[in-house]
Formats: C-alpha cells, structure tokens, sequence
C-alpha cells in the first residue's frame, strides 16, 4: 500500500493563479472567488497534485503524510 497524503490550500495566500489545474485538473478546484480548493484533502499520494504544490508561485499549497503529519511539501528545512 502506498502512502496517503493530506492536501490543504491556504486561501488567505492563494492568488487563484490556477496553476494547481493546470497541473492537477483533477486534484483542485476553484471557487467562485478564484480559490483554490482540494477534491479530495485526503487521498493516495499523486505525482500531480505534487506538480501542483511545487508549481504554485505562492506555495500557498501544502501536503502532508496522512498519520504522521510528515511534511511531503514544502520541504522541512
């Protein structure tokens, strides 16, 4: 069994950019105010919503192990 991520948006940083669709049309949606919002906060680990969290210019997306709470991204430093 693979590992199980935890998604969240910050929307207080989102800027509704939709870079995380463009990566993961999928894995988020936007709200009528352009906020971003994840399908499905708890899911399989995707290589997509990883893109997705990378690619946002105002890494206002981040994504945890499921359990542990480990960060995947950002990356701790």
């Amino acid at each position: 069994m693979g590992d199980r991520w935890h998604v969240e948006v910050d929307r207080s940083v989102c800027i509704g950019s939709g870079m995380c669709l463009h990566h993961a049309p999928d894995g988020f949606r936007l709200d009528a105010a352009r906020q971003s919002h994840p399908r499905t906060p708890d899911s399989d680990a995707d290589e997509h919503v990883l893109a997705a969290a990378e690619g946002c210019p105002v890494e206002a997306i981040s994504v945890t192990l499921l359990g542990t709470g480990a960060s995947v991204f950002p990356p701790e430093e």
